[in-house]
């Protein structure tokens, strides 16, 4: 019996990174932003070093996905 619509779209590997990088990215980027406000708001330094811990979170996220992303794919290689 051939899989239906679901079974294949769930199943693909596109639709699967699409929807893990959605939600590292929700958290990941909800914890980036509290952190952001707090020193935005909370310490006594200038405004520019939030704007640079906001652009060294976006290097280190990318990163940090490509590692994640590489464990899932070196784990799925290993099942099969």
């Amino acid at each position: 019996m051939e899989p239906g619509f679901w079974e294949r779209l769930r199943s693909n590997p596109w639709l699967q990174g699409f929807i893990l990088y959605s939600i590292f990215r929700a958290f990941y980027g909800s914890g980036i932003l509290l952190v952001t406000w707090f020193i935005a708001t909370e310490t006594e330094n200038p405004w520019w070093v939030s704007v640079l811990f906001l652009l060294a979170s976006m290097i280190f996220s990318r990163i940090l996905f490509r590692q994640i992303k590489q464990r899932r794919e070196s784990a799925s290689i290993n099942q099969v």
